[in-house]
C-alpha cells in the first residue's frame, strides 16, 4: 500500500510539516493516531472543515486512527487565528448544541465504527481546570515574547488582542498533551493558519513528557487569485443541507473558476490521480465535464449518493430548459393579495438584499417563469403564488416559490 503521506503531497494537501522525513517514515511503518480539532462556532460544518475531513479519510484509509476533537471547551474563548476581530461569545447551550450538530457531519466522511476513529470533546479537561494550577504547571513553560511572533497573533495586535484570546494557544497546547497521555496521540493536523498552536502543542509536549510528537498542515482551500473558497454571495457553503441545500452545494463547485477545477479535483475527492492528470489540459465544453465531475463527488460524499444524483439531475434539466422538482423551494405558508418580487428574492435567500436585487433586475439577470423582468417593483399576486413561480438569477440560480 502507498504511504499515505506521499498521497497527500501528490494532491497538493500537505503545506508544512515539522520532521517530514520522521512523519514519513512513522506513517509507512506504523499505525498512528493523530487528532484535527473542531471548534463549534456554528450549528454547521463548512467547506472549509471538509478539506480536513478529506484528509482525515485518506489518513483512515491507510490504517491510521483520527481523532476528531470538538472544541467544547476553547469554544468558550474562540481561536484568534485569521481573524481581525474577536469572535462572538456563545452560551454553553449554543456550543453544546453545535458539538453534536459537528458528530453527524463528520461521521458521513469518516467512519467512527469498532473505534476506527473516535470522537472526543475538549470540555472534558478544559471546563474543571484550576486556573492557577494551569498557569504554574502550563503557563510555565510559554514565552510571551515567542508567542507574540506568532503569525496567529500578529494581525491581531494592530487591532487589539483580549487576554481571553491570548490563552487560547495555551488551551490548544494542552489538548494535544492529554491527547497524547490519554490515546497515544502522536500527530496533530490542522489547516496552515494553525503551524503556530501546533508548535506550541509539539513544544509543550516534550517539556512536560520528554515525548516526541509531530504536526502537519494542509493547504488552505483558496481560488488561484489567493481567495478563501467556500463563500457566496448568501454566506458560506455550509454542510448542513438545511443551510445549504444539496443542490446549492452541488451548484457552487459545478461553478467554480476553470483555473480552480483541477485543484479542487485534487484536494476534495477521491478520484484516482492518474484520470485527474488526464483532464489538466482540458478547456472549454471538455472541463465543464470535469467541474461535474467534482461537484458530483464531492456532493456524494457529504450528502450521500442519492441526493448528488438529484442534483445532478437537476441541473441538467434545467440548464436543459426544462423544468425540475428538485430545485430549491420555498414554501410560503401565507401571503398578502400582491406581494413585491424583490421581497420574496430575499425571503428566498435568492439575493442577500433588496439593494442587490434590484440592481440584477435592472442589469437584466432576472426572469420569472421564463419571462424577464425590467421593473424592480413588480407585484406578484397570490393566484400566481398558489400555482408556484420559478424565478432564475442569472444564468445558474433557479429557486421555486409556492405558496401552501
Amino acid at each position: 500500500m502507498n504511504n499515505v503521506f506521499d498521497t497527500l503531497k501528490e494532491r497538493g494537501l500537505i503545506a508544512q510539516t515539522t520532521h517530514e522525513e520522521e512523519i514519513r517514515e512513522l506513517l509507512g511503518k506504523e499505525k498512528v493516531t493523530f487528532y484535527i480539532g473542531f471548534d463549534p462556532t456554528a450549528d454547521s460544518l463548512h467547506v472549509g472543515h471538509f478539506l480536513q475531513m478529506v484528509v482525515m479519510r485518506h489518513m483512515q484509509l491507510a490504517g491510521h486512527r483520527p481523532i476528531a476533537l470538538v472544541g467544547g471547551g476553547t469554544g468558550h474563548i474562540g481561536d484568534p487565528s485569521g481573524r481581525t476581530d474577536m469572535r462572538q461569545m456563545m452560551t454553553l447551550e449554543q456550543i453544546n448544541h453545535n458539538c453534536e450538530c459537528f458528530k453527524e457531519q463528520l461521521s458521513k466522511v469518516v467512519d467512527f465504527s469498532d473505534g476506527k476513529a473516535i470522537m472526543v470533546n475538549n470540555a472534558d479537561w478544559l471546563l474543571d481546570l484550576n486556573y492557577v494550577e494551569f498557569l504554574r504547571d502550563i503557563g510555565a513553560h510559554f514565552s510571551v515574547n515567542k508567542m507574540l511572533t506568532a503569525e496567529c497573533f500578529k494581525q491581531r495586535l494592530e487591532k487589539g488582542l483580549s487576554f481571553l484570546e491570548f490563552n487560547y494557544m495555551l488551551m490548544q497546547s494542552y489538548d494535544f498533551l492529554m491527547l497524547s497521555r490519554k490515546y497515544d496521540c502522536k500527530m496533530e493536523l490542522g489547516g496552515d493558519d494553525q503551524w503556530s498552536n501546533i508548535l506550541g502543542g509539539i513544544n509543550l509536549c516534550h517539556k512536560k513528557d520528554k515525548k516526541q510528537v509531530y504536526g502537519m498542515t494542509f493547504t488552505l482551500l483558496t481560488n488561484s487569485e489567493g481567495k478563501k473558497m467556500g463563500k457566496t454571495a448568501n454566506g458560506a457553503v455550509w454542510l448542513d443541507r438545511n443551510k445549504t441545500s444539496p443542490y446549492e452545494f452541488y451548484q457552487y463547485f459545478r461553478n467554480v473558476d476553470d483555473a480552480d477545477v483541477i485543484k479542487c479535483l485534487k484536494l476534495l475527492t477521491f478520484v484516482p490521480m492518474e484520470e485527474i492528470r488526464s483532464m489538466e489540459k482540458l478547456e472549454g465544453q471538455e472541463l465543464n465535464e470535469a467541474k461535474k465531475l467534482l461537484a458530483y463527488e464531492v456532493t456524494k460524499l457529504v450528502h450521500g449518493e442519492p441526493e448528488a444524483k438529484a442534483a445532478k439531475e437537476t441541473a441538467e434539466s434545467l440548464f436543459g430548459g426544462g423544468g425540475s422538482a428538485n430545485m430549491p423551494q420555498t414554501v410560503l405558508e401565507s401571503a398578502e393579495e400582491e406581494t413585491f418580487l424583490l421581497d420574496l428574492m430575499v425571503l428566498a435567500g435568492i439575493v442577500p438584499s433588496k439593494s442587490e436585487g434590484r440592481r440584477n433586475i435592472m442589469q437584466g439577470g432576472v426572469s420569472v417563469n421564463d419571462e424577464k423582468v425590467t421593473d424592480p417593483n413588480l407585484m406578484i399576486n397570490k393566484d400566481a403564488l398558489k400555482e408556484g413561480i420559478v424565478i432564475k438569477k442569472g444564468k445558474k440560480v433557479f429557486h421555486k416559490i409556492v405558496l401552501s
